[in-house]
């Protein structure tokens, strides 16, 4: 008899030994920094931006990937880029990267926000609304025409095209001190 309640405690310690392996190993693990998703939308961006399907994002790759969605990137900028990663840009790297840029904390979060505006923005730093509409209702946590309309509504158009530092301004909180 005393060794039936003997086989539950078993169990149980074989699911806390699981549970204590995949968290543990002091945070070495790039992938325990995101929640699935996140890491689920990465894949996606790092798919669509590996071109060539090689599992190495590289010059061509990211040439190809910003004509695709209409940034003019000139050859400096793909070498800075580049240089931002200390090795082959593959899937691992781009998740290492991530990690280190979130263990920036919250002010890093507001230049990640202007980039990404700036990454989309031409040499006049003006986004084309095609291109930002399609970005925002393709990838990530993906827009709806709703939500892109009311985007729209919220920030100055003119001939199809908004200025990417009001865009970035208007999402960290800058336009409000400005206003005050």
């Amino acid at each position: 008899m005393p060794d039936a309640p003997a086989s539950t405690p078993a169990g149980s310690k074989k699911k806390k030994a699981k549970k204590a392996s995949k968290g543990g190993g002091g945070g070495s693990n790039v992938f325990d920094q995101f929640s699935q998703k996140q890491v689920a939308e990465f894949k996606e961006g790092f798919q669509f931006m590996d071109r060539d399907k090689d599992g190495i994002v590289g010059r061509g790759d990211i040439r190809a990937t910003a004509d695709d969605v209409g940034v003019s990137i000139n050859d400096a900028q793909i070498d800075q880029m580049l240089a931002d990663c200390p090795a082959s840009i593959n899937f691992t790297q781009l998740m290492n990267m991530f990690g280190t840029r979130q263990q920036g904390g919250a002010t890093d979060e507001d230049d990640v926000i202007v980039a990404a505006f700036n990454a989309f923005a031409d040499e006049n730093g003006q986004i084309d609304c095609d291109n930002i509409k399609t970005a925002l209702m393709t990838f990530g946590e993906k827009y709806t025409e709703k939500d892109v309309n009311n985007f729209f509504s919220l920030v100055p158009v003119e001939d199809n095209k908004v200025p990417a530092k009001y865009c970035g301004d208007m999402l960290t909180g800058k336009l409000k001190e400005d206003d005050d």
